[in-house]
């Protein structure tokens, strides 16, 4: 065994925030040459605020560094990747309106005499470290133009290129495919091979076992175990993570659909660009039933979500409510009428995170009794809505010091639970769940699961979308399988093998 010191040590890191908040307590970590140390933890474990202060965007209150052995201070970003530091973050750090090249490049543009940008020189470097990497990425095609899967690539790409030996990917396979996560993690062992060294944040339990070395588990900001994937399961550590035994597949039990309440016919409508996104799609949800939406990430998913919920204007087709005709209908109507709505992407649409906890609690129904009263609801009763808040909180384990925290302070896992707590209100007729455990631990996804499966036991019409094809199959009393804007397949629960609704999202072709 070699005697060269780990190339990476974070010795006894501590950091307490002002709110009172203890996200690291006397932290270890290390790690090797030609390593993928993987690290796990709830939401609000610590995990994101140790890899910043890692990347210098957070001060530890104690501890040290070590690079090679040798004590160091790492002040800001541009200090760790000056060390050899790269990081991909869980929400990406791209401008969607430039280049590929544009991004890369950021901050170390090359440049020719005069001072003028060389973008020529710089994508022709990028092209040679892309085909490196087997990335299939134009670095002419702007940003916006690109898959979730291909700006993970863009993101790993802008690491390497500035001499990354150290990579530390937050969440990197969040928002990916399964086919994308295969293809990421043979670029990841590529790299180990090459002697990079990466530490692997994630919540999937499954991954964790497949692509890391070893693991550590944080726990409530403290080290609470180490593992390696030969010697431990997915319960040992799941049970670890979250300090209990944990259900990584929710009882399902027997649904009694009623009556329909959602009836989606023909319906049409465009994307962004103007293309055909959904292609004459019919499909209902009883009350007391999960209807499951499966497919490949870009088959009319978000088109078919945002019509439901009023984002988007079909071109064709109608959409009926409890019998009523609402497809042309406002957000705020749709809402009324006891649709309710958590979306793929908390920060642009679930939260304000600027907001404290309490007012993104009452975000979309402010103007409301109990939360308001006087002519058009102008006057807002604080009381009612911290009171709101506190119970929220705490029925939806939500980590945060108290309701007057802004959203932006939480993690990611816990921000999705505000979202979650405020959607899932008693008096509903449709929930539209669109990527509901994105980000979430182990113990977060049991317990919204089991509140999704209660829901729909109170009579609500549930129409769930994941990219998670487990989640689909775990939950859904019938599985739909979308493909090119199309429903091509559907399945009651019983009859949804994973190979079968496989196929279909991969092909829109039966075997």
């Amino acid at each position: 065994m070699s005697d060269a010191p780990p190339v990476l040590e974070m010795r006894g890191i501590t950091k307490r925030f002002p709110t009172g908040t203890v996200a690291n307590e006397g932290i270890d970590l290390e790690l090797r040459k030609g390593e993928i140390h993987a690290l796990l933890g709830e939401n609000g474990a610590g995990k994101s605020t140790l890899m910043n202060i890692l990347y210098g965007l957070v001060t530890p209150d104690a501890g040290e560094i070590r690079i090679d052995g040798q004590p160091v201070v790492i002040r800001d970003p541009a200090d760790a990747i000056a060390r050899g530091i790269g990081m991909v973050h869980q929400h990406f750090m791209l401008i969607p309106v430039l280049s590929v090249a544009e991004n890369v490049v950021l901050g170390q543009e090359i440049v020719r005499a005069g001072q003028i940008l060389d973008l020529g020189d710089a994508a022709a470097r990028i092209g040679v470290l892309a085909k490196k990497l087997s990335f299939d990425i134009d670095p002419s095609n702007k940003i916006e133009q690109l898959s979730v899967g291909q700006q993970q690539r863009v993101e790993i790409l802008k690491a390497i290129y500035r001499n990354a030996r150290t990579l530390v990917l937050d969440e990197p396979t969040a928002v990916l495919t399964p086919q994308e996560t295969r293809e990421i993690f043979e670029v990841l062992r590529r790299l180990r091979a090459e002697g990079a060294s990466i530490i692997f944040i994630s919540h999937k339990l499954d991954e964790v076992l497949d692509i890391a070395d070893r693991i550590t588990v944080i726990r409530r900001g403290r080290v609470v175990g180490s593992r390696t994937p030969s010697n431990c399961t997915e319960n040992e550590l799941a049970e670890l993570m979250v300090g209990r035994a944990v259900s990584l597949r929710v009882d399902r039990g027997h649904s009694q659909p009623g009556d329909v309440m959602v009836e989606v016919s023909g319906l049409r409508a465009k994307n962004d660009r103007g293309h055909d996104a959904l292609q004459g799609v019919d499909l209902s949800v009883r009350a007391g039933e999960i209807v499951g939406i499966a497919g490949v990430a870009g088959n009319g998913q978000e088109e078919l979500v945002e019509a439901l919920i009023g984002l988007r204007r079909p071109t064709a087709g109608t959409i009926r409510l409890a019998g009523h005709d609402v497809t042309r209908a406002s957000v705020e109507t749709r809402r009324d009428r006891g649709i309710a709505f958590v979306p793929a992407d908390r920060h642009r649409f679930g939260l304000v995170l600027t907001y404290p906890l309490d007012d993104n609690l009452a975000l979309t129904r402010y103007a409301e009794k109990p939360f308001a009263g006087g002519f058009a609801g102008i006057v807002r009763n604080f009381r009612t809505i911290a009171e709101n808040a506190v119970r929220l909180i705490k029925e939806f384990d939500v980590r945060a010091p108290g309701p007057k925290v802004p959203a932006s302070s939480l993690s990611g896992g816990n921000q999705q639970k505000v979202v979650v707590a405020r959607e899932f209100r008693h008096d509903l007729k449709l929930l539209v769940l669109d990527q509901p455990t994105r980000g979430l631990d182990v113990g977060s996804i049991e317990f919204i699961h089991k509140q999704v499966i209660a829901r729909r036991d109170d009579g609500v019409a549930i129409l769930l979308v994941s990219a998670e094809l487990d989640e689909v199959l775990d939950l859904a009393d019938r599985v739909l399988v979308m493909f090119r804007g199309q429903i091509v397949g559907v399945f009651p629960a019983e009859e949804a093998q994973r190979e079968k609704v496989g196929l279909l999202m991969a092909t829109g072709a039966r075997a």
